[in-house]
């Protein structure tokens, strides 16, 4: 068994130079987008393409989107447009990994080193922190996380 190191992020509320030298400093290898909607004119230089680029060229990092650990957009508008209610939308976005069986799908070498990116600027109310818990229960390797704020 080893350990595997794991990162999250949001976008929202950090400068660029943050953003960048927080994910440097931290030693992150590879970014994992598990936005739903990546191409925003809202996410300023964290859109997939730029982001891309950025990553690579500030930090020597990977990009790699994971649609399948985004929640619907059913969910999201839910959850955000209409202000629902945060443990309904965990409750179903757990449950949404489970029949993704997103556990079989990510490898270890990819999440190891890797930082699941969502924009939300804590990990609290985020389905990021989600997803880590989720995989730190279905995988026997220990994953330790490490919210980047």
């Amino acid at each position: 068994m080893r350990d595997i190191n794991l990162y999250t992020i949001g976008f929202t509320k950090k400068k660029a130079e943050y953003f960048f030298e927080k994910l440097r400093q931290s030693g992150v290898r590879r970014v994992l987008d598990v936005r739903l909607n990546n191409v925003s004119q809202l996410a300023g230089f964290a859109k997939r393409d730029d982001l891309s680029y950025f990553l690579k060229r500030l930090g020597g990092m990977e990009y790699i989107h994971l649609a399948d650990l985004a929640p619907t957009q059913k969910m999201l508008d839910d959850y955000k447009k209409h202000k629902g209610d945060w443990a309904v939308y965990e409750e179903q976005f757990l449950e949404l990994m489970a029949q993704r069986h997103i556990e079989e799908r990510i490898s270890e070498e990819t999440l190891d080193g890797g930082c699941l990116l969502c924009s939300e600027d804590k990990p609290h109310h985020c389905h990021r922190r989600l997803i880590a818990e989720y995989l730190q229960k279905k995988w026997t390797n220990e994953i330790r996380v490490t919210h980047l704020v």
